[in-house]
């Protein structure tokens, strides 16, 4: 069979933002890489699309798909771009209305028959690492789906589902993402030491925490690891086979397991693979230890979520790391010369003016936090978040369900105590003007992330707030008065 497997671009929606939104939201589609190589392995010829990366836009998604004329066709969404992706179907089924359309990701996952729209024949919830291939087979050999857990599907008009998915025991079993499929010359990342060709790879499957922000419905809590030869072959694959220089580590927690990090590192050093890397952790769980050897095999950026410094909301979100970690973490950092982001959140419950004013002391009284970003907290269905903002509790009030509304720049669905979403808005422009305009040593990093517009476009963001006399979190040092 012929199958097509659709990312369509979505950067477009986010507004004024979208500059933002393109320098980072060109990561390569590793799920849809994932299914294209295992039906690939079950014999199906495959292309992908990642419209995105590619620039282009739906109706030629929908040109493309039909000249391949497939069987099937997968498409993958999360939530605040699920209503791209529906948009994408419709216009697929207006094409030609016996397409076979899939649809899967964390937003059909958490929401399943809620979301399920008329446009998608089946929906996947969940990994789909074992459900896949059994459906392809039974598309092939007309036969109906409803023993394959982990889908939705339509029988006389009524929405079935045929039960939890069934999880990969055994992550080491899956082939790798079959990125020759993929345009790889798109997917390139600015880093301090340069622009950089890219991808991302994964090392571990769930997460065991239990921030109230974050869902694990589709990797769930149970920690599964790939073997670090398997991940170095990988990473072998990609520079022989696409000339990556720079790996984008997908993992929850990347020093969740530092013996399993350490061994990935050790055979990075001594494969001599000549790359760079990112990814993301808690600061308590790093030492120097282990921030040595990873600057060694090539780290140069690490992200921490900080979210918060006040103690009351830090119990509410379960964040259970310790303040004076983020400050220890980012000095052994910087002594090694890795750039550090440390990840911020306002709106989150109990937020007041105080709470805010105590974040933004924290980094500026801290210069070893040299870099900093600050989202608007987003209560995606399938987060504990979500259910307290619909239960209307901590002063949490959900404002709307529009899911195209739900992102972290530039857009807020909750009001918070006496903030209201405009509220929230006007003071993440504001407090991350105050993070960067004012504080010489962040300017390089914020230049390499964002990019000379982008950096332009935050001093516009911060003029504008002084204009409108909309400067609370402004020290009057900041402002020039004495």
């Amino acid at each position: 069979m012929k199958v097509s497997l659709l990312y369509p671009s979505w950067t477009e929606e986010c507004g004024e933002i979208a500059h933002f939104s393109k320098r980072v939201g060109k990561l390569p589609p590793l799920n849809l890489a994932y299914l294209a190589a295992i039906a690939e392995r079950e014999g199906h010829e495959v292309r992908v699309i990642d419209g995105e990366a590619d620039g282009i836009s739906l109706e030629k998604v929908v040109e493309k798909t039909s000249e391949f004329n497939p069987d099937v066709i997968g498409i993958t969404a999360t939530t605040p771009f699920y209503h791209v992706s529906v948009n994408l179907a419709k216009l697929l089924k207006e094409k030609k209305s016996d397409m076979k359309i899939v649809i899967g990701g964390p937003h059909i996952t958490v929401l399943k028959e809620r979301v399920f729209e008329n446009f998608f024949d089946y929906g996947f919830i969940g990994e789909s690492d074992n459900s896949w291939p059994k459906f392809l087979r039974a598309v092939e050999e007309r036969r109906d789906v409803s023993n394959i857990k982990g889908i939705l599907y339509r029988e006389n008009g009524e929405v079935k589902f045929t039960g939890d998915y069934e999880p990969v025991g055994d992550i080491n079993s899956i082939p790798f993402p079959a990125r020759r499929l993929l345009n790889n010359e798109n997917y390139r990342m600015g880093t301090l030491e340069g622009e950089k060709r890219f991808t991302s790879i994964m090392t571990v499957r769930g997460c065991p925490f239990s921030c109230i922000f974050c869902s694990t419905k589709v990797f769930g809590k149970d920690t599964r690891r790939r073997e670090p030869k398997k991940v170095v072959e990988e990473m072998k694959e990609c520079i022989n086979n696409y000339g990556t220089e720079h790996f984008s580590f997908l993992d929850d927690t990347l020093t969740l397991n530092k013996e399993h990090f350490s061994e990935i590192c050790d055979l990075i050093i001594k494969e001599k693979l000549g790359i760079t890397f990112e990814g993301s952790t808690r600061a308590n769980l790093v030492d120097e230890e282990i921030v040595k050897k990873m600057a060694n095999a090539g780290l140069i950026r690490l992200s921490f979520g900080l979210e918060s410094v006040d103690e009351n909301i830090r119990r509410v979100m379960k964040k259970q790391v310790p303040l004076e970690s983020y400050v220890a973490s980012n000095k052994i950092t910087n002594k090694y010369g890795i750039e550090t982001s440390n990840s911020c959140m306002i709106g989150l419950p109990g937020e007041t003016e105080e709470t805010i004013r105590k974040t933004l002391r924290f980094l500026r009284e801290h210069r070893e936090i040299k870099q900093a970003s600050l989202s608007i907290a987003v209560p995606y269905p399938g987060t504990e978040l979500y259910e307290m903002a619909k239960r209307e509790e901590n002063g949490l009030k959900l404002e709307t369900e529009d899911f195209s509304e739900y992102r972290r720049y530039n857009a807020a669905v909750m009001s918070v105590g006496n903030f209201s979403p405009a509220d929230l808005i006007r003071i993440q422009n504001e407090a991350f003007a105050s993070i960067y305009c004012f504080v010489p040593e962040r300017w390089e990093t914020m230049i390499a992330k964002s990019g000379i517009k982008g950096a332009r476009m935050t001093m516009e963001r911060l003029m504008r707030c002084i204009d409108e006399g909309e400067t609370k979190f402004l020290t009057d040092k900041q402002l020039g008065i004495k």
